[in-house]
């Protein structure tokens, strides 16, 4: 099972190669890691996103707890939260605009370059609504796509 974790931690140098060097050390696979200060940049916010069964996670989260940087982590998933990501995607220019235009109205996606060769977007969303936008754009030929990785909070 997808796990989301929330972990704060001293915003210091080191503090992310400890993190990823548990993970890894332990075999433990990341699928999405993204890391900012927080609105005091003492601390830092790591949105870690990996998946296993409860008892993993939970060892996980005791692992991470021993680390000395790090001041709290939270297994999010289930809860009440909204998850975002930002994705950049370009295609061929060489198809219909109108279309174009459409499905990115569809998906409230920004163009933020439209050249003879390629139109790149901008859109932001949770997981389905990314997954379904970059299904709609490959028959249009996608030629690159980058994702920030997801960051979460908490509604409650």
């Amino acid at each position: 099972m997808r796990h989301t974790l929330s972990v704060l931690v001293q915003n210091e140098s080191g503090v992310l190669t400890k993190i990823s060097g548990l993970f890894s050390g332990r075999g433990f696979n990341i699928e999405s890691l993204t890391v900012a200060p927080t609105i005091d940049t003492d601390f830092s916010k790591v949105t870690i996103i990996t998946t296993g069964d409860d008892k993993i996670i939970e060892q996980i989260c005791k692992q991470l707890n021993r680390l000395i940087n790090v001041i709290k982590v939270v297994d999010v998933t289930g809860t009440n939260i909204t998850e975002r990501e930002l994705v950049l995607i370009k295609i061929s220019a060489k198809v219909d605009r109108s279309e174009i235009l459409n499905i990115a109205n569809m998906f409230n996606a920004k163009i933020i370059d439209f050249t003879k060769k390629y139109c790149t977007f901008e859109v932001m969303g949770d997981e389905k609504s990314i997954k379904s936008f970059v299904e709609l754009l490959k028959p249009l030929g996608i030629k690159e796509l980058v994702r920030s990785g997801k960051v979460a909070i908490s509604l409650d």
